[in-house]
């Protein structure tokens, strides 16, 4: 399968940015890209399956809005929205008001009032984002697949046979394929920086609270929203839009004016970075992943930063997170009736009965460890810049439906030991591709910031891409 840089002769494989210039000269119209990104939604939606809902008409009622808003500042009028005209997704595990959001369940009632939209989607739309729909998600996004019975499977675009990753599955998948230079996604695990490292995308994982969010996951404080993107100055201008304030989330950090495409270019010369291949304890890396993130490094020595291979010195926190997972999803499965619960993923069903075997006791020793975990990390962190790390240790691997697999520890994050601990801490963390396989499947390189770093993050991942471009699946 052969790859390319994405151009603008092809309105859907153009970024953001690109997209926006396009608007300002009058090159071409919101509405001519909405159109274009909905055709080829019809074409490659059916073969992929990301997105759950598609909302064609309103997405064009909104691009037309969007088009009038760019012809009057053209002629003096107010200023146009960050994302003015840019199709975006939403993952359906986010408020869309006028929409349902089944959270890839059967349990959920559609035909109930859809009211509300979540903070991210409000601030989406005020930037004058078009919204294209909602895309796939597993059962409460309880897993790294994306293979709902409620919605079905999700399909890789670089190789159908292969899952996408999750439970941003359905986000990254569209983002990869040109249905939408934009998506939202949710990191509870890795949930954003898995599918993105699988995709081929960038995928950014906030700080805990950069993002408000409302309400709360269920999986509490480990749930991060952050952005799917093919480039990162996109996810720069799209952060700059998610991360103002919203009232209703009370963990969000404090407002953050900054502009993230400020200083975006600045480069990593001198820069401290820890380089752990292994995080000290996984033992599983695929070789091809290996060698990919080995070459990126030298990458990054050679762009001048001061590289160090060492290990953060912890253990393993498999068990603590999905430990604290477990458990959420037994609350979650509490709240459901026995009708509820009969139609349930075989893969969250599982998982809450394993919740069902901690006790309060349990659950208080699993978060003290956490915040040791926690500790560790910000010390660690005070002599490094960054830290880098493969993103995922296997490519994508084969599709497979729901409850397949037994549901251990191990087959539900032991393949993925380099995502979860940064849920943990709370640590901001970015994935970008930094290779294929032989097989030409994207292999992922992640860049793990100290807590509030993000722009930090941003920025050495640009490095790195002006360095080696983002490639796009032909498909």
């Amino acid at each position: 399968m052969t790859t390319a840089v994405a151009t603008p002769s092809d309105l859907t494989q153009c970024s953001a940015e690109q997209l926006i210039g396009l608007y300002r000269s009058a090159q071409v119209s919101p509405v001519e890209v909405t159109q274009a990104v909905l055709a080829r939604i019809e074409r490659l939606n059916p073969l992929l399956n990301a997105f759950c809902l598609v909302a064609g008409e309103a997405a064009l009622q909104s691009a037309r809005r969007s088009e009038a808003r760019w012809q009057a500042q053209r002629h003096g009028g107010a200023p146009v929205g960050l994302l003015e005209g840019v199709p975006t997704s939403i993952k359906d595990l986010i408020l869309t008001q006028g929409w349902p959001t089944l959270r890839g369940s059967r349990t959920v009632d559609p035909m109930q009032a859809w009211e509300v939209d979540a903070p991210v989607t409000a601030r989406l739309r005020e930037a004058g984002a078009v919204l294209l729909g909602k895309t796939n998600t597993p059962e409460f996004g309880c897993k790294g697949e994306t293979n709902s019975p409620a919605s079905g499977i999700t399909r890789n675009p670089w190789n159908t046979a292969k899952t996408p990753g999750g439970s941003s599955g359905g986000t990254a998948a569209a983002v990869a394929a040109g249905l939408g230079p934009l998506g939202v996604g949710t990191d509870g695990a890795g949930s954003v920086r898995i599918p993105a490292a699988f995709c081929g995308n960038f995928g950014l994982k906030p700080s805990f609270g950069r993002v408000p969010a409302y309400p709360l996951s269920p999986f509490g404080s480990v749930a991060h929203l952050g952005p799917h993107t093919m480039s990162v100055r996109d996810a720069a201008l799209m952060m700059n839009v998610m991360k103002r304030a919203d009232a209703r989330d009370w963990t969000a950090l404090p407002p953050d004016t900054s502009d993230y495409l400020a200083g975006l270019e600045e480069g990593i010369r001198g820069l401290r970075i820890a380089f752990s291949p292994t995080l000290g304890y996984a033992k599983n890396v695929d070789p091809e992943v290996c060698a990919a993130v080995a070459r990126a490094v030298k990458e990054l020595q050679a762009l001048g930063a001061q590289v160090e291979e060492v290990d953060p010195g912890i253990e393993d926190p498999l068990d603590i997170s999905t430990g604290l997972w477990f458990v959420a999803s037994a609350m979650v499965w509490n709240t459901l009736n026995q009708a509820q619960q009969a139609v349930s993923d075989p893969d969250f069903r599982a998982q809450a009965l394993l919740g069902q075997a901690y006790s309060v006791l349990n659950v208080h020793q699993l978060n003290q460890r956490r915040g040791v975990l926690g500790s560790q990390m910000r010390q660690f962190m005070q002599g490094f810049d960054l830290l880098v790390t493969p993103a995922v240790a296997v490519p994508a691997f084969d599709v497979r439906p729901a409850g397949q697999v037994a549901m251990l520890p191990e087959s539900m994050l032991g393949w993925t030991p380099f995502s979860y601990p940064f849920n943990l801490t709370q640590q901001p963390a970015a994935t970008i591709p930094c290779g294929l396989t032989r097989a030409g499947l994207p292999i992922g390189l992640q860049f793990v910031g100290p807590m509030f770093g993000d722009a930090m993050v941003l920025r050495a991942a640009r490095a790195y891409e002006v360095l080696q471009p983002i490639l796009r699946p032909q498909i």
